[in-house]
């Protein structure tokens, strides 16, 4: 297996010359880095879950530090570090349960060697649905098939003493089981994302209705070609997406598919909306309050459906949920793309300033990436585990996040 460090120096690179774009790209690469990390990492005999937490946080400070704007980094180095305190919390909980158990039955001598006590994932599972508070998650959360060994009888402190290192072994080997596995869950939940947003579309697009999207998103294209494969007949306003001209691309993928496409400027998206029944968008990031960070010019059409009474939903998965507010000073909300994709060079070199000695341009090109749409414009999200409203995003928020990581800082840095 390559050396897990010259992996993260590697990632860091690319995510400092931007080679990786996209929420669920880099999502999914940070995870599958984080899972590498994690199996490599070798912890001390006591404070294990403290140990790996602080090696995820360093990690993840400098995955966070290369590219702050891909907000999806931090998401993820947060989710993993969720589910450490969790799986921790859980073995700790099934230790308690066990002691508990053997404690009762030693003074009722009733213990028999045919007499079988409940596994510590067993234990671990009930305190988990006991301790948090409902969700799809917790109801939908896998528990691992493996189970410890029936308690029996002994005779001498000797045996009792091998029994008390083999079973902090057994939990030295299942913390890291434990959350590799958790991790595992996580990459499939963030492949799978778009297909599961998919399957609503049946319940939100319906016949002859007309919808309105910005740019490109994968997530948008196979939702409404899962509509189309339904037998929902209904057209598509793209607007194109200037100055990257992503709508164009979409358009063509959805004419391919049989859809009815019509790419429309963005300049004219207020023209249109009245003739929309709805706007189906994708996002780069969801904020804790609910707003939403999206691609240049997504602000305008919020807006323009906000005007016109049209609904405006944001399609997302659970990556995208940032558990930051837009007015953290650590948030990044937007970058500035190059000018050469606005205006060449030799179309307005002829503006700077040569002759005055400091080349001080007369002309300057700012070229913003992202938009910033406040949660009062959307007026629904739908993610991998169904829709929401925007007041309920911090409810989800809390099954995913512990406030403990909210900043991710090692406490050897802070």
């Amino acid at each position: 297996m390559p050396d897990v460090h010259s992996l993260v120096n590697e990632f860091v690179i690319k995510l400092k010359k931007r080679k990786i774009e996209g929420s669920k790209a880099t999502a999914k690469l940070t995870v599958e880095l984080l899972r590498s990390f994690i199996s490599q990492q070798r912890l001390p005999h006591s404070n294990q879950a403290g140990a790996l937490i602080d090696a995820v946080k360093a990690v993840g400070e400098k995955l966070i530090a290369a590219n702050p704007v891909e907000l999806a980094v931090g998401n993820v180095v947060r989710r993993v570090l969720h589910i450490i305190r969790e799986e921790d919390h859980s073995l700790a909980t099934a230790a308690i349960g066990e002691l508990s158990l053997g404690a009762e039955s030693d003074d009722e001598h009733v213990l028999h060697d045919d007499h079988p006590v409940l596994s510590a994932t067993a234990v671990a599972a009930a305190a988990r649905s006991a301790l948090r508070p409902p969700s799809l998650q917790t109801l939908l959360e896998d528990i691992p098939h493996s189970a410890s060994a029936p308690r029996t009888s002994s005779s001498g402190g000797d045996s009792e003493g091998r029994s008390k290192s083999a079973d902090k072994n057994l939990v030295t080997r299942r913390l890291k089981h434990n959350v590799i596995e958790a991790v595992n869950e996580l990459i499939l939940e963030i492949s799978n994302c778009p297909e599961q947003i998919a399957e609503q579309a049946v319940e939100h697009i319906h016949q002859n209705e007309v919808i309105l999207t910005l740019g490109s998103s994968n997530t948008v294209l196979e939702f409404l070609c899962a509509a189309k494969e339904k037998n929902r007949s209904f057209r598509v306003f793209v607007a194109e997406g200037a100055p990257r001209y992503q709508g164009h691309a979409l358009a063509k993928e959805l004419a391919a598919k049989g859809l009815q496409t019509t790419v429309i400027t963005d300049s004219a998206v207020f023209a249109m909306i009245s003739r929309v029944n709805m706007v189906i968008v994708g996002a780069h990031a969801v904020m804790a309050n609910g707003g939403v960070i999206a691609p240049v010019g997504m602000n305008m059409v919020a807006l323009a459906a906000k005007r016109h009474a049209v609904p405006f939903v944001v399609l997302a998965g659970v990556h995208k949920l940032c558990p930051l507010y837009p007015h953290n000073p650590e948030v990044l909300l937007n970058e500035l793309k190059s000018p050469s994709e606005l205006l060449d060079f030799g179309e307005f070199s002829d503006c700077l300033d040569f002759g005055s000695g400091n080349a001080s341009p007369l002309l300057h090109v700012v070229n913003p990436a992202f938009d910033y749409v406040p949660p009062d414009l959307v007026s629904l999200f739908i993610t991998d585990t169904g829709g929401h409203n925007p007041s309920y995003i911090y409810r989800l928020i809390a099954d995913y996040y512990s406030p403990d990581d909210l900043v991710v800082q090692p406490k050897s840095a802070s």
